[in-house]
């Protein structure tokens, strides 16, 4: 979503009006809800301190509210992309459904197994029925804030951890030419 579709989403999950919101943020009279729109329909884009004002009033991270342009199915795509160019996601096949994975021979991995072993967990809570979806969302929205999970993962040293990756790779060619 862009950024106009989260602060509505966040907002309408605040049960505010577009007036109350922009009156909240210091807008005056009429003014008040004419900017929400303007922000909401991208007329305008709220400069960052804004962002920061929006966030604490619809109590959500920032980042929640500036999250990439995914409103159409090539958007995600080049996001998705832009992800595995990034930080090593990778799209795999696993018992005939396609699955999204990190790649462990990326730099990245160590911190992000980390977030994505948290969010698991997470979710694990919601489909067991140990959290409500609000509880859910609220970890989601607030994110890293509410995060209490600690994982962590023994990290190699460059050196070793990149002489182990070159090894992994000769035994894949090895492997594909038998």
């Amino acid at each position: 979503m862009a950024i106009g579709q989260r602060i509505k989403f966040f907002r309408n999950r605040k049960g505010m009006t577009q007036k109350q919101f922009g009156e909240k943020l210091g807008f005056l009279g009429k003014t008040s809800d004419v900017r929400i729109t303007q922000y909401e329909s991208e007329v305008r884009v709220p400069k960052a301190d804004l962002v920061k004002e929006m966030s604490d009033l619809l109590d959500v991270d920032p980042r929640a509210l500036t999250v990439p342009d995914i409103d159409t199915q090539l958007g995600l795509m080049h996001t998705l992309f832009a992800i595995e160019d990034m930080y090593g996601l990778k799209i795999d096949e696993l018992d005939g459904e396609m699955v999204l994975r990190l790649d462990r021979f990326t730099p990245e991995f160590p911190e992000l197994y980390d977030k994505f072993r948290s969010w698991l967990q997470e979710a694990k809570k919601l489909k067991g029925g140990e959290i409500s979806k609000d509880q859910y969302d609220d970890w989601r929205y607030k994110y890293p804030e509410l995060d209490t999970h600690q994982f962590s993962v023994d990290v190699l040293p460059k050196e070793i951890s990149d002489a182990l990756i070159k090894e992994e790779k000769k035994k894949s060619k090895s492997n594909k030419k038998k």
